[in-house]
């Protein structure tokens, strides 16, 4: 399954591909020049590879020049992939996943994203709150519908919540796959450890939080701002404790399992972290099928 081109790089798909993998923009911007202008100088419209790892340890220099080739080697590797990619990335409410998962999605040229909050709101209108009734409430207020005596309601009303939405994320990957497509997920239920197994796909799982209490919450208000309104602040500062429990929870099995843990604390750092997580999943994997080629 090819995720894009394979021919040789323009100054403009060059651009793309160096911003995607996470290197600077005014240090994009100047490799891409030095290409257009070493292009304009041979009278081609597209560089190799192999001339391209000149120019840009000349550009950027040795240390951080063979790291972008390696980046620009790997990108290249994913979009000529035989098969589809599931990106999964979970974390507690509030730690940013969204605005992670649509930008991921972008420099990978996927197009689809998925939220498993879109999904609980869609077997909600499916299920009563008599036979489901933890999907009837956001994930940190799950527990007011739990009725069984349990030391942390909280916690018990969000994994209850958790594996039913995860049946229905299940049904979604599991189309994803029969027509061999991409597909990035973004949501509070993707937890470490509750996740089916995924064949026949490069899937990558990673886990966010915001460690600082202070840091967690002015997220919202950043929310609040961008959404006029449609998420209003007060009621995740209301439940701040509860959110940051579930996340603890969240992350805690994400050790367990050994599955990455990203602190977003800026959210370019963030995104570049995430591609590297997607890209060094390409470098596994060529290492398996040449191994076994061997």
């Amino acid at each position: 399954m090819s995720h894009g081109p394979e021919a040789p790089y323009s100054q403009a798909m060059l651009t793309r591909a160096l911003t995607a993998v996470g290197l600077p923009t005014t240090r994009a911007y100047e490799l891409a020049l030095r290409v257009e202008q070493d292009l304009a100088t041979q009278g081609d419209s597209a560089l190799e590879l192999e001339h391209l790892e000149e120019l840009t340890r000349a550009v950027l220099g040795e240390d951080e020049g063979a790291a972008a080739v390696r980046k620009l080697r790997l990108y290249r590797e994913f979009h000529r992939l035989d098969l589809p990619i599931v990106v999964m990335i979970g974390g507690g409410t509030g730690s940013g996943k969204s605005t992670v998962a649509t930008e991921v999605a972008h420099r990978l040229g996927i197009t689809r994203v998925t939220s498993t909050d879109v999904i609980r709101h869609t077997m909600r209108a499916f299920f009563s709150e008599t036979f489901m009734p933890t999907i009837h409430h956001s994930s940190f207020e799950a527990g007011r519908a739990w009725h069984e005596e349990h030391d942390e309601p909280v916690l018990s009303g969000f994994f209850d919540q958790t594996r039913n939405v995860l049946v229905g994320m299940d049904a979604v990957i599991e189309r994803a796959l029969e027509e061999r497509w991409s597909i990035v997920l973004e949501g509070v239920h993707l937890v470490p450890g509750l996740l089916p197994p995924i064949e026949g796909a490069l899937a990558v799982h990673c886990v966010m939080q915001i460690e600082d209490r202070e840091a967690h919450a002015a997220h919202f208000w950043i929310r609040d701002a961008t959404s006029e309104g449609l998420r209003p602040v007060q009621r995740y500062l209301d439940a701040l404790d509860d959110i940051r429990l579930i996340q603890g929870a969240i992350v805690e099995r994400a050790r367990r399992y050994e599955v990455p843990v990203i602190e977003n604390r800026n959210i370019e750092q963030t995104i570049t972290t995430v591609m590297d997580l997607v890209l060094s999943s390409v470098e596994a994997r060529q290492g398996v099928v040449g191994g076994a080629g061997r």
